[in-house]
Formats: C-alpha cells, sequence, structure tokens
C-alpha cells in the first residue's frame, strides 16, 4: 500500500476512499498506527443518506443485492462522484465492473 500511495503521489493523483474502506480493511491485526497515516493522506468520502441511497440504485441497476455487496456500491457511488478521469483499485473486480460498467476504469490487484 505504501508504494501505491507514492506511485499516486508522484503522478499528482489524488486518492479518494469510500468512508466505508476504513471499516471493511480493519482487523484485529490491523496496525492502526499504519492506518492512521495512510488516512492523512487521503480524502475520505462520506456514506451520507443521499449517498447511501445512490449506492442502492446502483445495486438494483447491476442486479445485485445484500450485505456482500454494500460496501462495493459505497465505493463505487464515491468514485462514480469523483471528476474524471476515475479509476478504482479493487481485488473485487467483477463486483465493481457490475456496478460501475465501463464509466470508470477498474484495475485489479
Amino acid at each position: 500500500m505504501l508504494a501505491r500511495l507514492r506511485v499516486y503521489n508522484d503522478i499528482d493523483a489524488e486518492l479518494v476512499i469510500s468512508a466505508n474502506t476504513i471499516v471493511e480493511v480493519t482487523s484485529a491485526k490491523t496496525n492502526l498506527p499504519r492506518l492512521r497515516w495512510v488516512l492523512s493522506r487521503v480524502r475520505i468520502e462520506p456514506v451520507t443518506k443521499a449517498a447511501a441511497q445512490a449506492a442502492a440504485e446502483l445495486l438494483k441497476q447491476a442486479a445485485l443485492h445484500g450485505h456482500k455487496y454494500a460496501i462495493d456500491a459505497t465505493v463505487a457511488e464515491a468514485a462514480l462522484r469523483q471528476p474524471g478521469p476515475v479509476a478504482i483499485v479493487t481485488s473485487d473486480y467483477d463486483d465493481m465492473r457490475k456496478l460501475c460498467r465501463d464509466r470508470v476504469r477498474i484495475v485489479a490487484i
């Protein structure tokens, strides 16, 4: 992750995450000081009522539902709100492709 942050910084790309991503990446093994450091270098998009409703609409359009896709939908919604060009770096390539279709570049990791 640190190497990716350096690359994004080197190309003057703004790294934006959904607030739900913090929940998704945190576990009992998370190094909290390191997480806080990373979070200090990104812009965190809140999941507001409007954002949640838009994410729910993305799920509906993609014929997906349930908690399995909820965080992915909020990440996709946050990405779609950003001025282009936009790329999502994700391990959930197939889900993001369904949610975003061809409106953002999906980069699998």
